[in-house]
């Protein structure tokens, strides 16, 4: 087989390369890709826009693919899986309606009341009312932006300063709606779940560090490091998260006419008493979670998109996953996630690939004709480690990351600071 992937961060790079470990697969393209899938062996990156349907669709025909896997959530909310679906091209991801669960925080809340799903208490309003509400009702509260916006639409205000400051900075982003959400205490966890719209199946939970800062402070990133499993998600509490959250879901957006075949990635709090509810939904892999659990997977990746594709995903066996755990630390630019500087020659991947980690790429790009490796994003790489236990595998990330220059490099020295309290 030859599968085309749509995107060009460091999801898209761990999707690839995970692919590529298949004996099914012959070859990955990657349109556009980056620096990572560009040097990758098996894999050519396509210069083509991720909006580009017409050029992707065409691509496909001409190269004989048999697969096209949509990373990002912007080509999927403007309906690349409708597009290429209408062409009778096999492609794994949600339909334009489907992926409002991302693109429209209210639209997804109206259907987790539908279907009972527990959820944050909220309510949706223009900028002025928003600034009424929070008045009367105080902080801390949580502000979102009603759209897309790259994983920084959301901010959690402590004071109604603060609260006030987040409505005028998320309207000011070309978002007309906000939703405002009381503020759930608890752990965050990611539990990224595959559907082929009739049967949904969670992959091992994973937990992100969205702020910018060590000790979780400052501002929210798309990211800046994961590692999974998540000692806090025992047996039974994934048992009730499918069944109070994920198959309510599927069973709402089934009764929208909505044929749902992609990744559900359910955003959780567990709160203090046990107990999950959904932060959010998205409607694609997380980014880096992708790059923590897709290294323990053993089950090849083409084998589940494809059942999902074809509705044929309860006839899998369980799904097989590695022993052990993986860590990702996510080395970004100086400045990120306000401005940044690109261009940064990058050096020491092939000295922590050595090491035995697995160096994800996201902002960067392959420079003619040097063949150098520069910095192209916010985001620049996701240095994964897989071991035994989580000990080695954290201890082995940070090795790896230690052997990475660039100019501004900046990563989080405390991901996964939350491990040993839920262990």
């Amino acid at each position: 087989m030859k599968v085309l992937v749509v995107g060009n961060g460091g999801r898209e790079h761990a999707l690839a390369w995970t692919l590529l470990q298949s004996p099914n697969i012959k070859q990955v393209v990657c349109t556009p890709g980056n620096g990572g899938t560009a040097t990758m062996k098996n894999c050519q990156n396509l210069p083509l826009a991720v909006d580009d349907f017409a050029g992707i669709a065409n691509a496909v025909t001409d190269q004989g693919i048999s697969l096209v896997v949509v990373g990002p959530e912007v080509p999927l909310a403007l309906g690349i899986v409708d597009y290429l679906r209408q062409r009778n091209l096999a492609v794994f991801g949600p339909t334009q309606a489907g992926a409002q669960i991302e693109s429209s925080k209210s639209w997804a809340k109206e259907i987790m009341t539908q279907a009972n799903v527990p959820t944050a208490k909220s309510q949706t309003f223009t900028a002025a009312a928003a600034k009424d509400y929070i008045q009367a009702e105080g902080a801390p509260i949580v502000i979102k932006a009603d759209g897309l916006a790259a994983g920084k639409g959301v901010i959690v205000a402590n004071t109604v300063d603060e609260a006030i400051a987040a409505v005028e900075e998320l309207s000011g982003n070309n978002s007309s709606k906000l939703v405002i959400e009381e503020f759930l205490r608890g752990s965050e966890v990611s539990v990224l779940a595959v559907t082929d719209g009739k049967t949904i199946r969670p992959l091992i939970p994973a937990q992100d560090h969205k702020r910018i800062g060590e000790g979780d402070t400052g501002k929210n990133t798309g990211g800046m490091g994961a590692y999974a499993p998540v000692p806090l998600v025992t047996e039974e509490l994934m048992a009730r998260i499918e069944q109070e959250i994920l198959q309510p879901t599927l069973k709402a957006l089934n009764q929208h006419n909505i044929d749902y075949r992609g990744v559900l990635y359910a955003g959780l709090m567990i709160t203090p008493a046990g107990d999950p509810k959904v932060i959010e939904f998205n409607c694609r892999f997380g980014d880096p979670e992708t790059q923590v659990v897709l290294p323990l997977l053993d089950t090849p990746l083409d084998e589940i998109l494809l059942a999902c594709v074809e509705q044929r995903l309860e006839q899998l066996p369980p799904f097989r996953w590695k022993a052990g755990s993986a860590v990702c630390v996510v080395a970004a630019s100086g400045g990120y996630p306000d401005a940044y500087e690109k261009g940064k020659a990058i050096r020491g991947i092939a000295e922590a690939t050595q090491k035995g980690a697995i160096v994800f790429q996201a902002g960067t790009k392959l420079q003619q004709p040097e063949q150098q490796i520069v910095t192209d994003g916010g985001r620049v790489l996701g240095v994964t480690a897989v071991a035994d236990n989580f000990e080695r595998a954290i201890a082995s990330a940070y090795d790896a990351v230690r052997s990475i220059q660039f100019e501004g490099m900046y990563y989080r020295r405390d991901i996964g600071h939350k491990y040993r309290t839920q262990k």
